[in-house]
């Protein structure tokens, strides 16, 4: 008898984290495979599923990091440690770590764009030896809307971090700028041999990509994520459907090289 690939299981809410006003860190309870960069159906009976990224991978379970954006969303935020939420996933194709073992690292993202690449950045803050000199650049709006404050001190301890605002008065710990303003200023050693990984907004990405280029990595070094086209998780519903690429399955991770052809 085939498995209904439409029905969720129940996960625990084991820990809640607060970051902003209207994004928190769901610690749900999971024991399986996953890779950051891929991505679970969060769903309510009555009101719906909304696809969210892996956030962190602890030992038996995920971090879901979720914006409060709109009905199922919502319910989410009224759900707390020791509820239980829907899940279904995870899906998706994600970022594989041992792409990036023994190399030099960049990492950009923007704003929520932080969420899938935490678990990587993360893993290479703990295993610094796995790899060679690492970058992490990292844009938000304003103070406020910074996530995983914590995790940037201790990121900054092992690889070169720079956390950059749109607006607002520059700190020691905050520059102010576009992220692509401080991709020109890397010093990387072994740039053809670097690879480098890019989360954000459209727009971000796309300048974010063409900096790195300009400095002299190769494209089939650089990956991306097109994680704001998921959507049922199983290539069913057609809605992210580029091309012949369904993103929910053959992404949201790509290789630049077979993402950059993914124009919506």
């Amino acid at each position: 008898m085939n498995k209904n690939e439409y029905i969720p299981f129940l996960s625990e809410i084991v820990e809640v984290i607060k970051h902003t006003e209207i994004e928190y860190t769901f610690r749900m309870a999971y024991d399986g495979e996953v890779k950051p960069g891929q991505f679970f159906e969060v769903s309510f009976p009555k009101y719906g599923e909304a696809p969210i990224s892996v956030s962190g991978i602890e030992n038996g379970c995920v971090d879901l990091t979720i914006r409060r954006v709109g009905k199922v969303t919502n319910e989410v935020f009224e759900k707390y440690v020791g509820d239980k939420l829907f899940l279904r996933g995870p899906y998706g194709n994600g970022f594989d770590v041992d792409d990036y073992k023994g190399k030099e690292i960049v990492v950009v993202a923007g704003g929520t764009g932080v969420s899938p690449v935490r678990g990587v950045v993360d893993y290479f803050a703990k295993n610094a030896s796995s790899r060679k000199d690492m970058s992490f650049i990292a844009g938000f709006k304003s103070k406020e809307d910074i996530l995983f404050e914590k995790d940037f001190e201790f990121w900054r301890e092992s690889m070169n971090v720079v956390l950059t605002l749109d607006a607002g008065e520059e700190t020691k710990e905050h520059k102010i700028g576009l992220v692509t303003k401080y991709i020109p200023q890397l010093k990387l050693k072994e740039v053809k041999e670097a690879v480098a990984i890019v989360v954000g907004p459209p727009a971000m990405m796309h300048f974010s990509v063409l900096a790195l280029l300009e400095l002299g990595l190769q494209e089939d070094n650089i990956w991306i994520s097109q994680e704001r086209k998921m959507c049922c998780g199983i290539g069913k519903c057609g809605h992210c459907k580029i091309g012949n690429q369904y993103v929910c399955l053959d992404g949201p991770v790509f290789r630049y090289t077979q993402g950059k052809h993914l124009v919506d």
